[in-house]
């Protein structure tokens, strides 16, 4: 197959060719796409280097794939071109999430949402694919009436720079901020921009999506989104409540079976879920898992997955397979 794929540069385009390599998707040539100050720069992929090409020469190519992680602009603008192409286009930005015609895709917990036609498909954001992937089994049995989630998410979410600004702050180096305050030593309730509403972009992203991908327009979700001084992945605290009352090892069996999911559940000996456990790995990390004793039906949990692989990069390359798989792009 024909691959592009669209900021190959940045944290989550290099990851996507680890991934790609990783997973032996199966890529007879590869298109790496950057800015035009990139053009003619080389990256190694499959034993050999491929030369960065300009966006146009990229779509003069007609690929079978593109893998886009570019940001939202240029997704709007190049996206579409591809697509009339015939190109299959796996964006990881929020350009294309919540319009109405575009699936909105985590295979473990949607894949049905996809169909030939849809040659622009949505990658959602991290957090919501990880708590997405741990919820799905435990809606599928018990019926999810409300979500209630706080996030930790890493630097590394943000990018390259940010990962830059933590390091030299720790160090005592000088640096462009791209945070509005320190984040070494800190914790930023502030991802993305504030919105009228009092939320921010982030949070509504969470909301929003987890309605969309569930099939669920009223389900009941409040997010309080939070950057911290780590990498590795992002954490989330979950606090959902079920239609139904649940039995604490039946949820621990579903976790265990589902796919993409590892149960990390032993306090006695301080097993639970952690950034420096998920960085690198596909799995989406489960643990802490406890009845809400002031509520009802209502389960606390604790959620840990890389943000630059599951969060972004496999969950792109999942789509990707699930396309072969259905028989939309030939391998």
């Amino acid at each position: 197959m024909k691959v592009a794929v669209v900021g190959v540069t940045g944290l989550v385009g290099s990851k996507m060719l680890q991934v790609l390599a990783e997973r032996k998707f199966p890529v007879s040539e590869l298109i790496p796409v950057a800015s035009e100050s990139s053009v003619g720069k080389e990256v190694a992929f499959g034993n050999k280097t491929w030369k960065v090409v300009s966006m146009q020469a990229a779509i003069e190519a007609a690929p079978d794939l593109a893998l886009f992680s570019a940001g939202g602009s240029v997704s709007k603008e190049f996206a579409p071109q591809f697509a009339a192409k015939g190109t299959y286009v796996v964006d990881n930005s929020s350009a294309w999430r919540m319009e109405k015609d575009i699936p909105l895709l985590v295979p473990e917990v949607n894949p049905n949402a996809l169909n030939q036609n849809n040659h622009i498909i949505a990658n959602p954001n991290c957090s919501t694919i990880q708590m997405l992937v741990a919820l799905k089994p435990l809606h599928d049995r018990y019926s999810i009436k409300r979500i209630v989630v706080s996030t930790y998410q890493s630097v590394t979410g943000t990018g390259q720079k940010a990962v830059e600004q933590m390091n030299a702050e720790r160090e005592g180096r000088p640096v462009s901020p791209v945070y509005p305050h320190p984040i070494d030593r800190n914790i930023l309730p502030h991802i993305d921009v504030f919105l009228e509403n009092g939320y921010t972009k982030e949070e509504m992203k969470m909301i929003l999506e987890t309605r969309k991908i569930m099939e669920a327009p009223e389900m009941a979700v409040t997010a309080t989104t939070v950057r911290v001084p780590t990498t590795g992945g992002h954490s989330e605290s979950i606090n959902v409540e079920f239609e139904q009352d649940f039995d604490l090892g039946e949820v621990k069996s579903l976790l265990d079976n589902a796919p993409g999911v590892l149960v990390q559940d032993d306090v006695q000996h301080n097993v639970y879920p952690m950034p420096i456990w998920s960085h690198d790995k596909d799995e989406v990390f489960v643990g802490r898992l406890r009845r809400d004793e002031s509520r009802a039906n209502t389960l606390n949990m604790w959620v840990v997955s890389d943000n630059l692989r599951k969060g972004a990069a496999t969950n792109a390359v999942q789509i990707a397979e699930l396309l072969i798989q259905k028989g939309y792009i030939q391998a």
